[in-house]
C-alpha cells in the first residue's frame, strides 16, 4: 500500500465526535502504512452544497435557459468550473481510494456530503454516457462508506423496522460510486454509538483500525442488485 493515495471526504461538525475519531484513526493508520492521505473536511471548509450558476466561471453555454448538467459538463471541458470544484476533482483524480466518513441522516448522507457528490462528480469528469457503471470514468478507484447510525443493528436487519441497511446503500454505493465506475469495498458501519458505553465506542475505533491494516487485500463487493436486495 505504500505510495497509495487516499482521499477522506468527512462530514461532521465536531472533531471530538465518533465520526471525528474514526476519521483520525483512518488518517493515522493509513499514513503509518505509507499511504498519502488527504482529508476534505466539508464543514470546516464551509463547502457549498448547492449546485448553482456560481459553479461556472464566465459565460454560459446557453444563457437563455440554465441547465446545470449541461453547463457544468461544458465548463469542465473548457476548464471553467469554479476553483472549489477543480480542487476537489484533483483530489479525486489522484486518489486510489475514497473513504466517505459521516453520520447517517434520514437514511442517507448529510446534505453537505450529498452536495459534494452533486457538484464534484460532473459529467465529463466522473461519467459520460455510455461510459457509466463498469465503464464509468473513475474506474480503477475504490470507495468505502464508513458511517454511524442512530438506530441499532436490530432495527437495520432484514426483518427490522428500518429494513436491511443494505437497501440504503443502493443509492449511495451503486447509484453514485458504481455509476462512476468506482469499485466499492464493504461498508464500515458503527451502529448506534450514542447508546453504547465509552468502552464499546473504543472497541469500534479499534475494530476500524484493525480493518484498515488489511484493507488493501479486500475484494470489492459484488456490484449487482443481489448484494443489496437478495
Amino acid at each position: 500500500p505504500a505510495g497509495r493515495k487516499v482521499l477522506i471526504v468527512y462530514a461532521h461538525q465536531e472533531p471530538k465526535s465518533l465520526n471525528g475519531s474514526l476519521k483520525r484513526v483512518a488518517v493515522e493508520e493509513l499514513s503509518k502504512q505509507g499511504c498519502s492521505v488527504t482529508v476534505s473536511d466539508l464543514y470546516a471548509m464551509q463547502f457549498e452544497p448547492r449546485a448553482t450558476r456560481n459553479d461556472i466561471v464566465g459565460c454560459l453555454h446557453n444563457s437563455e435557459e440554465f441547465d446545470y448538467g449541461v453547463e457544468t459538463w461544458e465548463a469542465y471541458k473548457r476548464g471553467a468550473l469554479s476553483n472549489d470544484l477543480i480542487e476537489e476533482q484533483k483530489k479525486v483524480q489522484e486518489a486510489d481510494l475514497l473513504i466517505f466518513q459521516f453520520p447517517l441522516y434520514w437514511f442517507s448522507m448529510p446534505a453537505i456530503m450529498k452536495g459534494w457528490m452533486d457538484r464534484v462528480l460532473v459529467q465529463g469528469f466522473a461519467h459520460e454516457f455510455p461510459n457509466c457503471y463498469d465503464s464509468g470514468l473513475l474506474k480503477n478507484k475504490l470507495a468505502l462508506f464508513s458511517f454511524t447510525t442512530g438506530g441499532s443493528r436490530e432495527m437495520y436487519a432484514k426483518g427490522g423496522i428500518s429494513g436491511d441497511i443494505r437497501y440504503l446503500l443502493w443509492p449511495m454505493q451503486h447509484g453514485i460510486m458504481h455509476f462512476c465506475g468506482v469499485k466499492v469495498l464493504a461498508p464500515h458501519i458503527c451502529f448506534a454509538p450514542e447508546y453504547v458505553s465509552e468502552e464499546k465506542r473504543k472497541e469500534m475505533l479499534v475494530a476500524w483500525a484493525q480493518r484498515l491494516k488489511t484493507l488493501w487485500k479486500e475484494e470489492p463487493i459484488n456490484c449487482s442488485p443481489e448484494w443489496y436486495f437478495k
